[in-house]
């Protein structure tokens, strides 16, 4: 007997010492191309300057607009997408405790039962036997051992699929800071284009009644008349249009920013902006381009899964082979009838199962794994070449869109000044009224097209600030503090809501996932 205890003992501290300590599956080592070590080009070198401020992770600060800054920070505060992130965030930290917890004994099974019983021999006066009561407790625990590194692959993916999501959580940051800040300019843009409009109208219906009025008196004949209303009407009938694309603007603002669609009444405090459209020559940035796509938050996620992915192979690798575990019961019985002894009941063993007999489904789910693993790397280089062709398109409109905004400017000064020279002309009978009407539509083109272009610009200097993942940045918790609140009355979050809040939580290298 003390020579089997003796092997019994040997065999379990073999166990113990084998596991944890071979871990099957491969170890996760970034699969990076080397071009993006060296990507540059020459729009994204002219679109921009290497400066400390403003940072980009808070790129919107170079416009100096207070309005869109207040904006930014209410979508920070407020933004359903941006909730939604953040909670994702906390369920992958959840996850990963559901993980950790693999490493340790389980309680299996715990039995409390109580039976009243009664002994009737038929040699014995009914009644005459008293009952019993009979009672027990006990429990069953269960430790399997990480003996082919299972739960250390669990851990691995589950720890890499949790800074998945603080990335995610960022890229969704650096969308919707684009987001608004490109509604909010598409709203100005249609201002400054509703005060063109009205401003043409108000110029093409003093032609319209003078014509009307020559054509009244006899002075003229009707197609001047006709001609001049209708380009006033045309005119006219951009107005509705340009109003609605403010309306519709400020709706999307509004949901943005974590509000039902309505009026914004704190965007029309500073009249100085209505209309107002910055021309920003340059993407103010501190890294070099090839770090900068790495950087982006898309990209330090797509690595993070590949990460997690590249853990969940070991875990599947880890069912061909033996499941080693520690049993252990430990039971007590008793009863009331007298003379009837308590008994304590203790038992412990290894306990080894082994599915040998599946048919090819193990091997099968390994490569199951294995497959999505590579379907993530390859789904990782199409997002950094995405992100390269971003960056790249975007600065080449922003130069295109610069290029283009000194020669509108001339233009509009020369047709401004050819309106001036046609109506000279035209009253002192020089030329028909055709040329005015030709320099007045002349002149409503080239305003617009100098506003749109405008609008361009900021919209492509947003797009290459997006593209290099800029805007980052937030000052406010993963989780609200009223969605916190809500959620313990629910739920015991115990430390976790601290947990991902803390600094250590965000201090991972972006560049290498939890191996």
């Amino acid at each position: 007997m003390s020579c089997l205890t003796g092997s019994r003992r040997l065999l379990l501290a073999s166990v113990a010492c084998l596991g944890g300590c071979t871990t099957v599956g491969p170890d996760f080592r970034p699969q990076h191309e080397s071009w993006p070590e060296h990507w540059s080009s020459p729009a994204f070198e002219q679109a921009t300057t290497s400066r400390t401020q403003p940072d980009a992770s808070q790129w919107w600060q170079v416009f100096a607009d207070p309005s869109l800054e207040r904006l930014i920070d209410e979508a920070d505060a407020n933004n359903t997408d941006l909730k939604v992130a953040g909670l994702r965030v906390l369920e992958a930290r959840a996850q990963l405790g559901i993980a950790l917890s693999g490493r340790y004994p389980q309680v299996q099974q715990i039995g409390v039962d109580a039976a009243y019983a009664k002994t009737h021999n038929h040699n014995e006066p009914t009644g005459s036997v008293p009952g019993s009561w009979q009672y027990g407790a006990g429990f069953n625990l269960g430790w399997e051992l990480d003996f082919w590194g299972r739960f250390k692959r669990a851990i691995e993916s589950a720890d890499a699929a949790y800074f998945a999501s603080q990335a995610n959580r960022e890229a969704v940051l650096v969308l919707v800071h684009a987001q608004v800040a490109d509604t909010y300019y598409t709203m100005r843009t249609a201002e400054a284009r509703l005060r063109l409009a009205r401003e043409n109208a108000d110029l093409q219906k003093r032609s319209f009644e003078i014509t009307e009025r020559l054509f009244k008196s006899g002075e003229s004949d009707e197609l001047d008349f006709q001609q001049a209303k209708t380009q006033y009407l045309s005119t006219l009938s951009s107005i509705p249009d340009f109003e609605s694309q403010i309306t519709l603007a400020r709706h999307a603002l509004a949901v943005l920013i974590g509000r039902p669609p309505g009026p914004l009444p704190e965007l029309d405090e500073q009249p100085d902006k209505q209309g107002f459209i910055p021309l920003v020559n340059r993407a103010v940035l501190q890294d070099v381009p090839a770090n900068l796509l790495l950087r982006r938050p898309d990209v330090r996620a797509a690595e993070f899964q590949m990460a997690a992915q590249s853990a969940l192979i070991g875990v599947a690798k880890a069912d061909l082979y033996p499941s080693v575990s520690l049993l252990g019961t430990l039971a007590w019985s008793a009863s009331t009838r007298a003379g009837s002894p308590s008994t304590l009941t203790v038992a412990a063993g290894p306990s080894v199962i082994w599915n040998v007999f599946d048919h090819g489904r193990i091997v099968n789910n390994v490569r199951v794994q294995d497959a999505r693993l590579q379907q993530l790397e390859v789904g990782y280089q199409g997002t950094v070449r995405e992100a390269a062709r971003q960056a790249d398109d975007a600065a080449t409109s922003l130069i295109s869109a610069l290029q283009r905004d000194s020669i509108l400017r001339d233009a509009e000064t020369s047709a401004r000044r050819s309106l001036t020279l046609a109506n000279t002309v035209y009253r002192e009978g020089y030329s028909d009224f055709q040329r005015v009407l030709d320099a007045q539509r002349a002149l409503s083109a080239e305003q617009d097209a100098y506003v749109v272009n405008r609008a361009n610009a900021v919209g492509s200097l947003i797009a290459l600030y997006k593209a290099v993942g800029g805007g980052w940045h937030t000052d406010q918790p993963l989780i609200d503090p009223a969605t916190r609140e809500q959620m313990k009355q629910r739920t015991d979050w115990g430390d976790l809501f601290d947990d991902i809040e803390s600094p250590s939580a965000s201090a991972h290298s972006p560049a290498s996932p939890a191996r």
